[in-house]
C-alpha cells in the first residue's frame, strides 16, 4: 500500500465520519486529499522510502478567512491533532498546531503560493514559461479524496493544462539543448580527452530528451530523483534503457560508439514523436532545423520571437 493509499484508508475510516460529526457546516468549504513535495505525495513511495514521510495523514484545505474563520482554522487543526496516532501499524508524525507539516489544515492560498508562485492557479505566460515543472507536478499531483467547495479541484485542472505555445517552446529550446549537448558537443569533448565535460554533455542531453518525452506525454516532469521512473510510467518508456546507459558508463573508445548510436536512436524517435504531435519538419539528424520549425507553430508571437531558450 503506498501513501496515497494510506492516506485515502485512515481519512475514510477516520478523517471523514470527524468531520461530517463536529463540522457538518464547514463540509461544503473543505477539501481532503494528498498532494504537495515528498515521494508519497506522488506515489512513488517504497519499501525505501519509508523512513521517512510515510504516514497515514492527509491534508485538509480551506478558503480564505472570510469563508471559513481562523478559529474555525483552529478548531479543524485541534481535532486533526485528535485522530488516532497510528494506523495499519503506521505512527502519525507530530503535528505542530501553528502549522509548517506537508499534512493537515492548510490554506488553499497558501497551498498553490508555496507550489506555484500564485494563489489561484492565474499564471502569467512568463511564469508558464520559467517555473519548474516539478513546482506545477506537486500542485497537480497525488489525490483529492473529497471536495465539497470545488476550488481546490478547479485550480489543479486549471494548472494541469500547459498552455499549448508554451509547451511548443519547451519542445523546441530542448530540441536545440539535445543538439548541442548530445548531437554536437559530446563527440568533441570525447575527441578532445575532456572527459568530465562529455559526461556534463551526456548530462543535459539526457534530460532534454527526458523533457521532451514529458511534454508530449501532456505531463510534467518531476524532480530529478524520479525522472527515470516517472518517464518509465510514460509512452516512453523504452527510452529509459538508453538513456540511463548515457549517464552511467564511461567514455571508453568501445562505449564511444555505443553511445553515439544510442543518441541517435533516442534522437530519431523523439524527431518522429515531435513532428506526428506538432506537425513540424525536419529529421533526427539535425534538431536544430526540427526545433525551429516547432518554433514556427507557435501563435503568440511574443512567445515565438522569445529567444528560443526562454523555456528551458
Amino acid at each position: 500500500m503506498n501513501g496515497i493509499e494510506l492516506a485515502e484508508a485512515f481519512y475514510r475510516q477516520y478523517g471523514e465520519p470527524a468531520l461530517r460529526d463536529k463540522f457538518p457546516a464547514l463540509m461544503d468549504k473543505i477539501a481532503v486529499g494528498v498532494a504537495g513535495s515528498g515521494s508519497d505525495s506522488f506515489g512513488f513511495d517504497d519499501e525505501i522510502s519509508r523512513d521517512h514521510d510515510y504516514w497515514p495523514g492527509f491534508c485538509i484545505f480551506i478558503p480564505d478567512e472570510n469563508v471559513v474563520s481562523r478559529r474555525e482554522e483552529f478548531l479543524l487543526e485541534r481535532a486533526y491533532s485528535a485522530l488516532p496516532k497510528e494506523f495499519m501499524g503506521v505512527k502519525m508524525p507530530a503535528i505542530s498546531p501553528v502549522g509548517g507539516n506537508r499534512r493537515g489544515v492548510m490554506r488553499i492560498a497558501d497551498f498553490f503560493m508555496r507550489t506555484t508562485g500564485t494563489p489561484d492557479g492565474e499564471l502569467s505566460l512568463q511564469s508558464w514559461l520559467t517555473i519548474p515543472e516539478n513546482y506545477l507536478f506537486e500542485a497537480t499531483n497525488g489525490k483529492i479524496f473529497y471536495d465539497g467547495y470545488g476550488l481546490v479541484t478547479s485550480i489543479r485542472e486549471k494548472l494541469s493544462n500547459i498552455p499549448p505555445d508554451v509547451r511548443l517552446k519547451k519542445i523546441a529550446g530542448s530540441l536545440i539543448v539535445m543538439n548541442q549537448s548530445g548531437q554536437y558537443n559530446y563527440p568533441r569533448c570525447v575527441a578532445r580527452g575532456e572527459n568530465g565535460a562529455a559526461q556534463l554533455a551526456l548530462y543535459e542531453f539526457v534530460n532534454a530528451a527526458i523533457h521532451i518525452a514529458f511534454l508530449l506525454s501532456r505531463k510534467y516532469m518531476p524532480y530529478y530523483k524520479w525522472r527515470f521512473y516517472a518517464l518509465r510510467q510514460t509512452g516512453f518508456s523504452s527510452l529509459a534503457t538508453a538513456l540511463e546507459f548515457l549517464v552511467s558508463s564511461d567514455n571508453r573508445d568501445e562505449n564511444f560508439a555505443v553511445k553515439s548510436e544510442k543518441i541517435a536512436c533516442v534522437c530519431e524517435t523523439l524527431a518522429r514523436a515531435v513532428m506526428a504531435d506538432t506537425g513540424a519538419e525536419g529529421d533526427s539528424v539535425n534538431l536544430e532545423k526540427l526545433a525551429y520549425s516547432v518554433n514556427d507553430k507557435i501563435k503568440s508571437g511574443n512567445i515565438r520571437n522569445a529567444n528560443i531558450f526562454a523555456a528551458v
